[in-house]
């Protein structure tokens, strides 16, 4: 472990996909800040309520991660200049950044044959070799990987002792992103789930993170439309009226939106979008929520609603409202405020889930207030707490 630094703890990032579009760009997008090239626009933890939480300056964080595919980070932010989504000068005025955090991707675990238990060690190792040589006194892990169906039932997700058992067997049991999870949180890291993966909502790996006593987070960040339904929804049950449908269109493309053509895929996407307004309206409302990939589209997205509600006397009314946006340049910004208030609740020895967060999430484990402005509320009295405790 090293020594804090006059800011705050050495925090080490190791991000899961690293070599994606998202990691890319707050990889970016950090090093821009630090280096005083770009404001902190999207970043919660830059506004006042945050500023004297302790959280490990933007700065001061060490990148690493893992990934299946070996395009180099500088490769990956010339795709995304020439996408529209980073600024054409910004990857040669952080080169040294990007190469700093290249070197320290390694390669990820895929779906192979055979026992888990020596992947997992593997990984493990990679975490442990990160914060050695770099004297991090924590780690938080971030799943930036593609969006994966949820694991099918497993008798072993029941309890740790019985998946430590079952992953010592002769046969795969996690997918891979859960995998991750359970190495990273046997090693001691924080973990952040900002995929509608599920795999954190496995019971065994709760246990392990209250065992080890390290927090987690998540799940699947909260960018978007979900973000607009989460301030939109109370208004409708505040104002007293009705909403009798709700239905939304999704058109992405890029590598998520490939991901996402996949059904079962899509199925773990569809049912965090939906579950927010099922907790938001007092009364069911019709409609469903589609996701269709558009490559053409690459890392832009638009999303389109459509609202039936009735007003005095049972007047029908109509509401309608469209966001469009870059999907890389909506998530970075929420990816480093994540790991900077993990890293905080990790040196105030937090573990388990950590429900403060919520605000950052479509379908936030632990906690069950979907309202946007409650989420904050809740998030800016942890911070509180957290200054208070110096």
């Amino acid at each position: 472990m090293g020594s804090a630094t006059a800011h705050g703890p050495r925090l080490g990032v190791w991000i899961i996909g690293a070599r994606g579009s998202v990691a890319t760009t707050v990889v970016v997008g950090a090093a821009a800040v630090a280096a005083g090239l770009a404001p902190p626009v999207g970043c919660v933890t830059e506004l006042p309520d945050f500023r004297a939480a302790g959280l490990t300056p933007v700065g001061d964080l060490v990148f690493g991660g893992c990934d299946i595919t070996g395009v180099p980070l500088a490769k990956r932010a010339e795709q995304l200049v020439a996408a529209g989504v980073l600024p054409a000068d910004l990857p040669v005025a952080v080169g040294k950044a990007l190469a700093a955090a290249d070197r320290e991707i390694r390669p990820g675990v895929g779906v192979a044959a055979g026992s888990q238990a020596p992947q997992a060690a593997a990984i493990a190792g990679q975490l442990a070799d990160f914060r050695e040589r770099h004297g991090l006194d924590c780690v938080v892990v971030v799943n930036l990987s593609s969006t994966a169906p949820q694991p099918a039932p497993h008798p072993a997700f029941a309890d740790l002792a019985a998946l430590r058992t079952a992953l010592a067997g002769p046969d795969p049991v996690l997918p891979p992103h859960a995998l991750y999870a359970y190495a990273a949180l046997g090693s001691g890291c924080g973990y952040v789930d900002f995929t509608p993966s599920g795999a954190m909502r496995l019971p065994a790996l709760d246990e392990l993170a209250r065992s080890i006593g390290v927090p987690y987070t998540g799940n699947d960040g909260k960018t978007g439309e979900t973000l607009v339904r989460s301030a939109l929804a109370p208004m409708f049950a505040h104002r007293a009226l009705r909403v009798r449908a709700w239905s939304g269109t999704n058109l992405l493309g890029g590598g998520d939106g490939a991901t996402l053509a996949d059904p079962s895929a899509a199925a773990s996407k569809t049912a965090s979008k939906a579950r927010s307004l099922a907790e938001l309206l007092p009364d069911p409302v019709e409609g469903e929520v589609h996701i269709d990939e558009v490559p053409s589209l690459g890392d832009w997205k638009t999303a389109w609603d459509h609202i039936a509600f009735d007003g005095f006397l049972g007047v029908r009314m109509t509401m309608q409202f469209t966001w469009q946006g870059c999907d890389s340049a909506l998530a970075a910004p929420l990816v480093l405020d994540l790991v900077r208030l993990m890293g905080r609740a990790m040196a105030c020895g937090a573990s388990g889930v950590q429900p403060q967060f919520a605000f950052f999430f479509k379908d936030p484990m632990g906690a069950t207030d979907h309202r946007l402005t409650p989420q904050y509320d809740h998030l800016r009295t942890w911070a509180a707490t957290a200054a208070a405790k110096g």
